[in-house]
């Protein structure tokens, strides 16, 4: 990278870092603090917990769109501004409803895919890959240290003061925005990290990318399900105070890491990620099995919650990789984008599904949930088809052979380690599919440069 993507990558992983923790801090805290609330039931306990996602879901792709036209720092500071007073509202609350709604009004600062369009249009094609994955690896710290953080400042300022923290969190990320963050000479849609409208049907109807929708639906439910009845149990299970909580979610992570980093190597590296990813799922099942038969077991708790983080963290590095490895090259944003949506709506229905079954039947009622919503997908996962190993690679098209785009594009699959390929006559951008043990780079750069 040059200074100055390294500058906007830097930025704005520091942008999505400052909301996702504030967001991530309160869910190992706030099952035990809601219940303190008026009007507090365990059904809309979870309601509140899961609403964020509900409005997150809903408008990641409408902001989006919108900042193609509004540009893209407005948009993001709009979303900071309502992610601030929501923040504001759920911390001066003193009944649960006041707090589902300052909770939506925080998932309506939907600007996750804002930012990724901006990453877009302030880095080069070549460059863009390492700053989506700085912007991930920022997302995946700042869960880890919430889980850690949380329950530290919940004793040390209350609940109250986290939502208040989340302010000053969207003051930091407005005032990154604003002045750390450059400003972009023009404003591109990006079909690698933007959503395409008129490529939504075929995403839609991509049965295999369904599935990882679906897992990642799925994957989200359950941990926010999950939340809503694990810090009771570390209490009457391990007799931990929720204060002391990160004593155990601290060295839980920590294992789950080292655990996942032979699977992810296997996966990549010996090409056997269908196998590495249907075995996360079977995890996934076996601590929900674990939870629902023996959660008062001091041993068998920590050995679900081991083997959940571990499975989680698993899908949490391989799903956006498959989705990049099964959506046409030219449609990955657009796949993407669904894919977040659906990430933020189970966070909304495992809160929902989760509180009621909470109030029903318990926290055994919850499992029985989360046990079923990981049958479904391990289902889902034993019968998707083998992933092809191939890297989505962007070149930029001289302006003379951008006109032709049909043309250039079969040239280009004639190229060794080229399996797909479309150019985009607008943008002046060829998307590939290729194996990168058999692309000839050089032959590629030559077509698309030739006068």
């Amino acid at each position: 990278m040059t200074k100055q993507e390294f500058r906007a990558a830097i930025s704005l992983s520091a942008v999505f870092s400052v909301r996702l923790l504030g967001l991530f801090m309160i869910y190992p805290v706030f099952a035990s603090y809601a219940g303190s609330l008026s009007g507090a039931t365990a059904y809309l306990i979870g309601e509140a917990l899961g609403i964020y996602g509900l409005t997150q879901g809903l408008l990641q792709i409408p902001f989006g769109l919108m900042s193609d036209r509004f540009g893209r720092k407005p948009l993001i500071i709009v979303g900071l501004v309502l992610f601030g007073c929501g923040s504001a509202i759920a911390a001066l609350s003193g009944s649960i409803a006041g707090v589902i709604v300052g909770r939506a009004l925080q998932g309506a600062g939907a600007i996750g895919s804002v930012v990724l369009a901006l990453v877009a249009d302030l880095t080069a094609e070549d460059s863009r890959t390492a700053a989506m994955a700085m912007v991930g690896l920022s997302i995946g710290a700042s869960f880890m240290t919430a889980l850690v953080a949380g329950p530290i400042a919940a004793h040390v300022v209350g609940i109250a003061g986290i939502f208040w923290l989340m302010v000053a969190l969207a003051v930091a990320g407005i005032a990154i925005t604003q002045f750390a963050v450059p400003n972009p000479h023009r404003l591109v849609r990006h079909r690698d990290a933007e959503t395409v409208p008129g490529l939504i049907g075929a995403v839609l109807r991509n049965v295999e990318l369904l599935r990882l929708d679906l897992g990642i639906f799925c994957l989200h439910a359950m941990l926010t399900a999950g939340f809503l009845v694990v810090p009771r149990l570390l209490r009457d299970t391990l007799g931990v105070a929720s204060r002391d909580d990160w004593m155990v979610y601290l060295p839980v992570l920590a294992v789950s890491v080292v655990a996942m980093v032979p699977g992810l190597v296997a996966a990549e590296r010996y090409r056997r990620m269908k196998e590495v990813f249907v075995v996360a799922v079977a995890m996934l099942v076996a601590s929900q099995t674990m939870l629902y038969f023996a959660a008062h077991h001091p041993v068998l708790l920590l050995a679900a919650l081991i083997v959940f983080f571990s499975a989680f963290n698993v899908m949490e590095a391989s799903l956006p990789s498959l989705i990049t490895k099964v959506a046409p090259p030219d449609a990955k944003g657009t796949a993407m984008g669904i894919y977040s949506s659906l990430q933020f709506l189970g966070i909304f229905a495992g809160g929902a599904a989760g509180g009621w079954a909470n109030q029903v039947a318990g926290s055994s009622g919850v499992f029985a949930v989360t046990l079923a919503l990981a049958f479904v997908w391990l289902v889902a996962a034993a019968t998707m088809a083998r992933p092809s190993f191939l890297t989505t690679k962007l070149l930029r098209v001289a302006d003379p052979i951008a006109r032709e785009p049909q043309r250039l594009a079969g040239h280009l699959l004639q190229v060794p380690g080229v399996a797909e390929a479309v150019v985009d006559s607008e943008e002046k951008i060829a998307y590939l599919k290729v194996d990168l043990r058999r692309f000839d780079a050089d032959a590629a750069e030559r077509l698309v440069r030739a006068s």
